[in-house]
């Protein structure tokens, strides 16, 4: 640790599921995956919320499904139980019908944050530094990077949009709220979320979004949403993705090549002009950099092959084929990336509400694919300390929900240059737009909004503390 710097832990939680198109109800019980109130971070990916077809990716992107998965974890993170949303009451359309006004997802996601609303600002540092440092303060980003829909975001943030979300629970306060929602986006099928220890929210800052579109004419069916941040003094970048998928001999590549492109084309907008800087550009720059989601990388063996092993627990020959550590040792995709060891057995495909996987029994053989590890956890950067690495069992996908936990090191003070942005920045709180359309792949979009906190205490972790509950023996 570089002398002065004051270097806290902290405990992040991440997770990553496709949920195969499936919208959830409200018996459904995140809690066995989540397990919360035990991490200060959680970073939740989603792949496929909604059907990947023509009418989800070439019209009107649907986000009902992801007001409701943002229903769900507030229940687990919050245990709001308690109170439900009551049904709102009819009133007349302009053609004289009668329909039921619904909460829009920028409603329901500003009441999972724990400040108010703020006004728009596309820039955190302090009016100190803008006057003192007049040549070389953060400015206004050009506005043709942001929208009228975006700076009016406050006014029409009750706008109906079709969501119902009636059965599911939403808090009435934020007073008794553990976890804060500090960001949510949606692109098509994939969706990422972000919540912290509402505690914790005043030293997240400097929060931009960038969407990578890919898949069909690059419209966004496959392709990623990345996430930067500065959290304290450390900068963080979270990537959730969906490749290629496809498991005839050669799709790896073109899984490699979706890697590629999004770590080529992904460019977070600038937003300090300081000339020392921290806050990075491009994916590989930032400090901590997580990488999650369905890469689709497959086992290169026969079905009947990889049954065999299955059978015979042979997860070493199994793991010698998978598609994802052959590139990796080959050097031909995240060269310098780890990823933890898997104890347990592959996440995909299973037949639905069933734990075989599809293709054992004469109704699914049609649908038989080859099991294979799709779903998957990375990192880069130093200050990563993986604690466990393991799969969540639940029927309602054809995936299986796979959940990492880390120990990483946070720089809190002393870690930036005089005049940097960081070092004398107000804290930012992220609101999100809910109509989106997949921008061109060198294009990214960002909000920020400036609230003025004073530092208080972190909740940490001592270094090196392990998860005594985790066993990668019995893992899976």
């Amino acid at each position: 640790m570089p002398l002065g710097q004051d270097v806290q832990t902290f405990r992040v939680f991440v997770a990553t599921w496709n949920v195969g198109g499936k919208s959830p109800h409200s018996g459904l019980n995140l809690n066995d995956i989540l397990h919360a109130d035990q991490s200060d971070i959680y970073i939740l990916g989603f792949q496929e919320i909604v059907p990947l077809n023509a009418g989800n990716v070439l019209v009107v992107e649907d986000n009902e499904p992801a007001a409701k998965w943002l229903a769900l974890i507030n229940q687990s993170l919050n245990k709001s139980y308690e109170v439900a949303l009551r049904p709102l009451n009819p009133v007349a359309s302009p053609g004289g019908s009668l329909f039921f006004s619904k909460y829009s997802l920028k409603k329901l996601s500003k009441t999972f944050r724990t400040e108010s609303r703020r006004r728009l600002k596309t820039c955190n540092c302090t009016p100190d530094v803008e006057r003192k440092q007049r040549k070389d303060f953060c400015f206004r980003y050009q506005q043709s990077h942001i929208s009228k829909d975006d700076i009016s975001l406050e006014e029409d943030y009750d706008v109906p949009n079709g969501i119902d979300i009636a059965k599911f629970s939403i808090p009435s306060s934020t007073n008794h709220k553990n976890y804060s929602l500090i960001a949510s986006k949606q692109m098509v099928g994939i969706f990422l979320t972000v919540w912290v220890r509402k505690e914790l929210v005043q030293h997240i800052g400097h929060l931009r979004i960038s969407y990578f579109c890919r898949g069909i004419m690059g419209l966004g069916n496959k392709g990623c949403i990345s996430l930067s941040m500065l959290f304290h003094q450390t900068s963080f970048c979270l990537v959730c993705c969906h490749l290629a998928s496809g498991e005839k001999e050669g799709d790896e590549l073109r899984r490699n090549m979706d890697v590629i492109e999004i770590l080529k084309n992904t460019q977070f907008p600038k937003i300090c002009k300081s000339a020392h800087s921290r806050v990075p550009d491009k994916i590989v720059e930032h400090d901590r950099v997580i990488w999650l989601g369905d890469l689709n990388y497959r086992i290169a063996l026969s079905y009947s092959d990889t049954r065999k092993l299955l059978e015979e627990n042979a997860w070493d020959a199994l793991l010698n084929k998978d598609q994802l550590r052959i590139e990796r040792e080959a050097g031909r995709v995240f060269k310098g990336w780890k990823e933890g060891k898997i104890y347990f057995a592959p996440t995909y495909k299973y037949s639905y509400n069933s734990d075989t996987y599809a293709g054992e029994t004469k109704n699914s053989e049609k649908k038989r694919r080859t099991p294979a590890w799709c779903d998957r956890i990375l990192w880069h950067g130093t200050g990563i300390r993986q604690l466990s690495y393991i799969r969540r069992e639940s029927r309602f996908s054809d995936h299986r929900p796979v959940c990492a936990t880390f120990l990483v090191d946070v720089v809190v003070s002393g870690g930036l240059k005089k005049g940097s942005a960081g070092s004398q920045m107000k804290v930012g709180i992220h609101y999100d737009i809910d109509s989106f359309n997949c921008p061109s792949e060198d294009s990214s979009i960002f909000l920020i909004f400036n609230i003025a906190f004073t530092l208080s205490r972190s909740c940490t972790f001592p270094h090196g503390q392990e998860n005594p509950g985790y066993n990668p023996a019995n893992g899976c």
